[in-house]
């Protein structure tokens, strides 16, 4: 069995539809990552062979003023799961993020890069990549850009101020891969499948600005709203962003033969389903 920690989150539910019979869910109240009796409760109870972790505290700018909570879910949380997985002799499944890099390199980031965060939630994410070894039977799937049906994310944010305004202003020198948490979802089961261990990116392909993105959404929604853009210094965000953190997901590809699709298809596909929900 596998057990999706977060079920009830937006990569979290699209885990569980993918999963089906193989999976079960748990999420607040029934388990918080940051009380180890509750994780060792839950865990020698249910005695899963995997267990994927997508519980964390992503409000990247509301890390800044919230540190201490920060560090205990995205680093402590990791380091309890790591424990009882260790002793019940499961796996245990970490997400983490493109922010645990500067964005300085120039070219898309491979999983043995320096990580060197600018802010404290990818302080607190790079925590857990660390505390994930205390289990060395561990799987660590790199990330970024996330949208998906079951969660606040930027497409969703796009098209209601689309339907709001006619021009927009949006970041044009952060470059990422936006990525469909279906895509996403898709990539974690094939590297449990084939039992990968260690570190891993996965990400949809291509990249472009959030500006871009925010071009591509009203383009294919239909939308006439004009996108301007702006720098990541003029919006003036408490948290530093990395500017280029782009991920290589050529290990993913290699080992398991998953290679995920174009963002700009993931995302008309995401829009398309979006209007049958």
């Amino acid at each position: 069995m596998i057990l999706v920690v977060g079920a009830n989150g937006m990569l979290g539910q699209d885990l569980m539809g993918l999963l089906g019979e193989r999976g079960r869910g748990v999420d607040l109240p029934d388990i918080d990552i940051t009380d180890m009796v509750s994780v060792q409760q839950v865990l020698t109870a249910l005695k899963p062979k995997v267990v994927i972790n997508c519980a964390a505290y992503t409000d990247v700018d509301g890390c800044e003023s919230n540190t201490e909570t920060a560090m205990q879910v995205n680093g402590e949380g990791v380091a309890f799961l790591a424990l009882v997985t260790r002793e019940i002799g499961a796996k245990l499944v970490q997400v983490s993020t493109d922010y645990v890099f500067d964005g300085s390199k120039g070219s898309p980031y491979r999983e043995d890069d320096l990580q060197q965060p600018l802010n404290i939630y990818g302080e607190s994410k790079l925590a857990g990549e660390l505390n994930v070894d205390i289990n060395p039977d561990n799987l660590l799937v790199r990330t970024q850009w996330l949208y998906g049906l079951h969660g606040k994310n930027f497409v969703e944010t796009m098209l209601k101020l689309g339907q709001e305004k006619s021009v927009l202003t949006v970041v044009d020198d952060q470059i990422g891969s936006p990525t469909w948490t279906m895509d996403l979802a898709r990539g974690i089961i094939a590297l449990v499948d084939k039992d990968c261990r260690g570190t891993y990116h996965c990400a949809n392909s291509g990249h472009t600005s959030w500006n871009g993105f925010a071009k591509a959404i009203f383009d294919e929604a239909g939308l006439p709203v004009q996108v301007l853009p702006m720098t990541t210094e003029q919006l003036n965000r408490p948290a530093r962003r990395p500017l280029y953190s782009t991920l290589d997901c050529s290990k993913l590809v290699a080992d398991t033969g998953f290679e995920p699709q174009p963002w700009h298809e993931a995302l008309k596909q995401y829009l398309n389903l979006r209007k049958e929900a």
